[in-house]
C-alpha cells in the first residue's frame, strides 16, 4: 500500500484541516471492513499520541491553565493527563 501524496496542508487554516480529518474518518469507519476499523484504532494512537505533543506545546507557550480552559477541565487535571 502506498502512501497519498503530500497534500500542502500549511496552507490550510486549522477549521479546514480538522475537516479534512471528519472527511477521511467518516470514510473509514462508513467502509465497515476489517481493514477500515485496524486502520481507525491505528489513528485514534496516533491522534491521542498528538493531542498530548499539542497540550504541552499550548502550556510551554502560554500555560496550562490555556490547555484546562481549551479542554474544558482543571489546570490539575489537564497537566496530569498531558504533562509527559
Amino acid at each position: 500500500m502506498t502512501a497519498p501524496p503530500d497534500v500542502p496542508l500549511s496552507g490550510m487554516n486549522e477549521n479546514e484541516l480538522a475537516t479534512l480529518i471528519y472527511r477521511v474518518t467518516d470514510e473509514l469507519s462508513a467502509r465497515g471492513t476489517e481493514d477500515s476499523f485496524a486502520e481507525m484504532l491505528k489513528v485514534v494512537a496516533h491522534v491521542g499520541q498528538r493531542v498530548g505533543d499539542a497540550a504541552r506545546q499550548l502550556a510551554a507557550a502560554n500555560s496550562w491553565s490555556q490547555v484546562a480552559q481549551v479542554s474544558g477541565t482543571s489546570k490539575q487535571a489537564a497537566w496530569e493527563r498531558w504533562r509527559s
